[in-house]
Formats: structure tokens, sequence, C-alpha cells
């Protein structure tokens, strides 16, 4: 029994560690062949989108790494002004569809 277990889990290892090297060497094709190589074909599209997968798992882990340490992450702190403008814009128009949806409720409620 112990011996079955002992070869799943060298299986398993086995497995992931071959993904993770395949995963690697296509990161690695991705970043090589840049944004404009993702049209070579079918292993460009997969290859260039890892590398962008794996550009936003750095940038995922320093932010984790500064809100660990107590700081604010770079993307929080340096925000795009046109996004904070879209945000402010989405604030404005829930605030006016909360309005909308209690004036609607008191009708029901009045004509109910």
């Amino acid at each position: 029994m112990t011996d079955d277990v002992m070869r799943f889990f060298a299986a398993w290892m086995l497995t992931h560690e071959a993904a993770d090297e395949g995963l690697k060497a296509a990161v690695l094709r991705g970043e090589s062949g840049g944004p404009e190589g993702m049209g070579g074909g079918p292993d460009a599209f997969v290859d260039g989108l890892a590398a962008m997968v794996a550009e936003e798992k750095e940038r995922l882990k320093r932010a984790l790494e500064a809100r660990a340490r107590g700081e604010e992450p770079a993307a929080e702190r340096d925000s795009d002004p046109a996004l904070e403008e879209i945000r402010f814009e989405v604030a404005e128009l829930r605030g006016r569809l909360d309005s909308i949806e209690s004036l609607l409720e008191t009708l029901v409620r009045k004509i109910g």
C-alpha cells in the first residue's frame, strides 16, 4: 500500500514537473516572439498567452509582497486618470440608479 501511494505521488510530481517545464518553455517562446508573434500559428498564440499570463503573475506577486510589507501596491498608487474618471462616472450612475429604484419602489407602494 505504501509503495502504491509513493508511486502515485511520484507520478503526480513528475506530471506537474513536465507541465511546469512546458509552460516555462512556452513563456520564453512567447516573450521572444513579442505581441506580434501571437499571429504566427496555433503554438505562437499559446506561447504569447503564456507570456502575458506570466507577466501578470509577476505583477500579482509584487502587489502581494508589497501588501505583506504594509505598503500600497504600485498599481493602486499610480492609477490611470482616465480609469479614475470612468470609476467616478460609474459611481455617479450607480447613485442615480439607486435613486430611480427607490422612487419606483415608492410609486409602487403608493399605487398598490
